[in-house]
């Protein structure tokens, strides 16, 4: 049983964890903060015990107001229940909540928004929305699996994005966690350099290209 609980726990972990700061509290620069601070504690890590002893900070993109962006929320109605794919064998059941419409470098595009069911029964969670995404900086400056967005049930049509918020899966750091697999509706055409970069281990070689927008 007790397995079993640790199991649920990771798999919550692995799509809100460290991610969750009210946004009207923090700025972008607070937000990274905030991350590193809970990936420097063993309560709270998503690190191997390895990976911890050497941790010394996530590596981001410079804060870039380019990526925070005025975005039309559009509800979705009447969408199924479908199963979203994700690094193991769990088989985790979404609905497809909303479409975010945005413009970007004069080119105008589309992200779905998802709401996880399991999570409805949770006070906690349940006016969490889901932005799972890829985009053509995945593989070379951030984490290959693509990238998630935290997400509240909008009071109305206007909305922000904020790419500086953008961080990896849990699974991105250690094979225990069982992480959601970006739906291919999601894979942005462009770079989004803001937000996490890939992960490197201490004393890995640091990446040639530095976004320093």
């Amino acid at each position: 049983m007790k397995k079993a609980i640790f199991f649920i726990i990771l798999i919550i972990s692995s799509v809100f964890g460290f991610a969750q700061v009210e946004d009207s509290l923090i700025t972008s620069a607070d937000f990274q903060q905030h991350l590193n601070e809970e990936f420097a504690t063993k309560k709270t890590t998503p690190l191997t015990e390895e990976d911890l002893q050497t941790f010394k900070g996530l590596e981001f993109f410079e804060v870039n107001e380019k990526y925070i962006i005025e975005a039309t929320f559009v509800r979705t109605t009447s969408a199924s229940p479908f199963v979203m794919p994700t690094t193991t064998e769990r088989k985790p059941i979404y609905v497809k909540y909303g479409e975010l419409k945005f413009s970007l470098n004069g080119e105008e595009f589309t992200l779905n928004v998802y709401q996880s069911q399991r999570l409805l029964s949770d006070p906690k969670y349940k006016d969490y929305l889901f932005i799972p995404f890829t985009d053509l900086t995945n593989g070379e400056s951030t984490y290959a699996g693509g990238r998630y967005l935290d997400f509240k049930i909008p009071t109305s049509s206007t909305v922000v994005i904020d790419f500086n918020r953008a961080y990896n899966p849990y699974c991105a750091y250690n094979a225990i966690y069982s992480c959601p697999i970006p739906p291919e509706e999601n894979n942005l055409p462009i770079k989004i350099e803001a937000g996490v970069k890939k992960y490197k281990k201490s004393g890995e070689k640091p990446l040639q290209a530095n976004n320093v927008k």
